[in-house]
């Protein structure tokens, strides 16, 4: 009778031991699955971040393209992007002023031109990118860059195509 009982104990172990195996691997899987799971949100944000940012540039070359008269400008604010007046009809260039994606908040970093008015937006995220190349064209200046607040959606007027990135001035809201 003693030795039955032992023999139990020891069993009892065994399945002890075979349960806290199964938990550590289901933890490292799950550890796992995280890291991936948070890097592909984080692709997610980047694909977001170009596609808002191609639109706000859009937005600001529409706006200063359709300038009237001979002295193009760029709009004062984000805001002029959303009821354009400067015409007899209204114009909406963007449908709304997007958030960031990458910091989740509505606020931008602003490139002003050197004649005043907004030329220019990036993300005021100091995170590091995924995506280091492969860029489309219209990004190709992004290849390399170490912070996505250095990955700027700047639209160059005509003026402004001959000033150096050096004249500009960039307004980060925070």
């Amino acid at each position: 009778m003693a030795n039955g009982s032992a023999s139990r104990r020891r069993q009892r172990g065994l399945g002890y031991l075979v349960l806290l195996f199964w938990l550590a691997l289901g933890a490292c899987v799950l550890a796992g699955e995280g890291v991936l799971w948070s890097m592909q949100r984080q692709r997610d944000r980047e694909e977001e971040l170009l596609f808002v940012g191609d639109q706000m540039r859009r937005a600001i070359a529409s706006y200063y393209e359709t300038s009237p008269g001979p002295v193009k400008r760029y709009p004062d604010s984000l805001q002029a992007l959303l009821d354009d007046r400067r015409q007899l009809s209204a114009r909406r260039h963007l449908r709304r002023v997007y958030a960031d994606p990458m910091t989740g908040r509505p606020q931008w970093g602003l490139v002003i031109a050197p004649d005043g008015g907004v030329m220019g937006v990036y993300s005021t995220s100091g995170a590091t990118p995924l995506k280091r190349a492969g860029f489309a064209e219209r990004d190709a200046e992004f290849t390399g860059k170490a912070r996505y607040s250095e990955w700027v959606f700047l639209y160059r007027g005509e003026l402004v195509r001959q000033v150096p990135p050096t004249m500009l001035r960039y307004v980060d809201p925070s």
